[in-house]
């Protein structure tokens, strides 16, 4: 039980706050509303699952940097809480039932499954081989609104691909802002990184225009779904929540990076989410 426990405190259960309100989101808007108990259930099984297979892969592919890493040194496998092979044998588990909920779902879930497995297990290794690593970890989130469209609708629509860029843009932002706290340790590692590569005032600009792309994106999935106010009005929120996130940080000061990453960003997932929903609720939404 003790290794049980020290895995959930490694998959930090909490931090589905960026990723399920968009989920939800996608779910919502490839339905109208409300799409019923059943498909709700499945869609946060499968969101969980695929969470925990991510996060037992990542943690796994990166404990032995992890263990050099003085940021990152006392997580559950560096430290000896939680051995390795536990941590793929319940990453294991969370695949079978990933597996089970895509079946669940619809048979197109099921037949994409493989590709977003190929995102969820890869990405983990990506900063050893290209710095655009940010932006792959941002289409592996944005995995949540267009999968969520899919279980849905059976479909793959030009909406949920916009969804997925939009998310990609943004977990890639705040990914750029998060890997500067990171910049001389990647570079003594030969990690790949922007700002191990070109620098923290570099990852902080295209993050700020990650985010900028992020607005957009919103915008035309919104406009190409003929959304009511609640969603600009979220969206216009959104955007002055991702102004007051990059008034925080700057290169020569990132004591304020958490508060940026953890507290805007959840903020402004569920401020999406809530949006979304209240446009569902007009006539016609």
């Amino acid at each position: 039980m003790s290794q049980l426990r020290a895995f959930l405190d490694t998959i930090r259960f909490e931090h589905t706050i960026f990723a399920l309100p968009f989920a939800y989101l996608g779910m919502i808007l490839a339905a109208g509303g409300f799409p019923g108990w059943q498909t709700f259930i499945w869609i946060t099984i499968a969101m969980a699952a695929a969470r925990t297979v991510a996060f037992a892969v990542n943690r796994h592919a990166d404990r032995v940097y992890d263990a050099r890493n003085p940021r990152t040194r006392d997580r559950s496998i560096p430290s000896g809480q939680l051995s390795p092979r536990a941590t793929l044998l319940y990453g294991a588990v969370a695949l079978a039932v990933l597996v089970a909920a895509a079946w669940q779902l619809n048979p197109l879930a099921l037949r994409l499954l493989p590709g977003a497995l190929v995102l969820l297990v890869g990405y983990s290794y990506c900063k050893r081989f290209t710095w655009l690593s940010h932006w792959i970890l941002g289409a592996t989130d944005g995995l949540a609104p267009a999968g969520a469209w899919v279980a849905v609708r059976g479909t793959l629509d030009p909406p949920a691909g916009l969804l997925w860029l939009a998310v990609t843009w943004w977990i890639a932002g705040f990914d750029l802002i998060y890997a500067c706290q990171d910049t001389e340790f990647d570079r003594s590692e030969g990690l790949q990184a922007v700002p191990a590569r070109f620098g923290n005032a570099v990852a902080l600009r295209w993050a700020r225009i990650n985010h900028l792309l992020t607005v957009v994106t919103l915008g035309a999935a919104g406009w190409a779904l003929g959304l009511g106010w609640p969603y600009w009005l979220g969206l216009f929120a959104v955007a002055l929540l991702l102004i007051y996130e990059h008034s925080l940080v700057s290169p020569a000061d990132l004591a304020r990076v958490n508060v940026a990453f953890f507290h805007v960003n959840s903020v402004i997932a569920v401020v999406m989410l809530v949006a979304s929903w209240g446009a569902s609720l007009l006539p016609g939404g």
